[in-house]
């Protein structure tokens, strides 16, 4: 009785087929399920007959493994197809992938590198992390400066004479410590102040500093490369000043400012309703920071200057808030698809 039961189950699993994931998972209930068919035959193999058990022992197991191996095959058998027979595609088409932009800081980083190397400066890189000769000393900051209080300047914990840079004047002194005049170089990079982050002003920000040292370099050479570099970048018709300034690295030092073209001149945040924004701090390399490069002062002058890369940015593309910058907005960064 038990053997033609196994018979016509197994005859069953043979003559089985299914299309979905669903008539199979019903299948495998029916069968092996706890309360299912084969469970149901191990429960009636005790009232089979000794002689008969190793027969009937051996069909169970037999129906089992015929179950299993269906189930298995019918799964992979759906899958094969789910992967091949998609409706509407065609897997011999190129992909349409998005259009990849520079961020704009790094678009207005290229573009002031590509002005100054037309007129005879390279690029000079420096770590991020600085000792305090590089980074203050050597650059003729007194020990009792603000810029070395922790309001300022990021410092290192374990060790209080390494900081965080908070400008690239530092590769500047190793330019000037590993080489002689003439000297003709711009420093791109990132620096770090301690400064409440708004709209102005953030405590990651990029710098590029430009160093010239040779003899007979003048306070007009500065301004002269100085107009030029603004003409090429925000235009001809651009309005330039220059105004008196203080920095301890250079002497006399000044400040330039741009006529503000988000606003037109009539006033706005960027340039606290003014009409100018300021771009650049420069002067004339002060001879003490000469000294302490090694460089002959009394043969040798030069001139530097620094720009923030987010305020030129924000000028040229007239945007209004730094901080959109560093948020990684889609909506913002899309604007610059078509930027090299």
């Amino acid at each position: 009785m038990m053997k033609t039961k196994i018979t016509q189950y197994l005859e069953e699993v043979n003559n089985f087929n299914a299309d979905n994931i669903e008539a199979l998972e019903a299948f495998r209930i029916k069968f092996l399920s706890k309360k299912g068919l084969i469970p149901a035959l191990f429960t009636d193999f005790k009232s089979v007959p000794p002689q008969e058990r190793k027969e009937v022992g051996q069909l169970i197991n037999g129906l089992k493994n015929a179950v299993q191996q269906k189930i298995v095959a019918l799964k992979e058998a759906m899958e094969s197809a789910s992967e091949t027979t998609v409706s509407g595609l065609d897997l011999t088409l190129p992909v349409e992938a998005p259009l990849g932009t520079r961020h704009p800081l790094s678009v207005v980083r290229n573009e002031i590198i590509d002005i100054f190397s037309r007129i005879g400066f390279t690029v000079s890189e420096g770590p991020e992390i600085e000792d305090d000769f590089h980074n203050f000393t050597a650059l003729n900051f007194p020990p009792d400066h603000p810029a070395r209080d922790m309001q300022d300047t990021f410092f290192i914990e374990k060790d209080p004479d390494i900081a965080l840079r908070t400008h690239t004047s530092s590769v500047q002194v190793r330019v000037m410590e590993n080489a002689q005049p003439p000297l003709r170089t711009i420093s791109p990079g990132r620096v770090f102040r301690n400064e409440a982050i708004s709209a102005r002003a953030h405590c990651i920000f990029h710098q590029v500093e430009g160093l010239y040292v040779d003899t007979d370099v003048s306070f007009a050479d500065l301004k002269q490369t100085l107009f030029y570099f603004a003409r090429e970048l925000f235009g001809e018709h651009t309005k330039i000043r220059f105004r008196p300034s203080y920095f301890p690295f250079t002497e006399p030092s000044a400040e330039m400012d741009v006529s503000c073209n988000i606003c037109g001149g009539k006033g706005c945040n960027v340039c606290k309703y003014t009409g100018w924004v300021e771009i650049l701090g420069c002067g004339m390399v002060d001879p003490n920071v000469l000294d302490n490069c090694n460089i002959d002062s009394k043969k040798y002058t030069g001139f530097a200057f620094g720009m923030g890369i987010e305020r030129i940015t924000m000028l040229k593309y007239r945007i209004n808030d730094l901080r959109l910058f560093f948020e990684n907005d889609m909506r913002f960064l899309k604007q610059f698809e078509s930027a090299i």
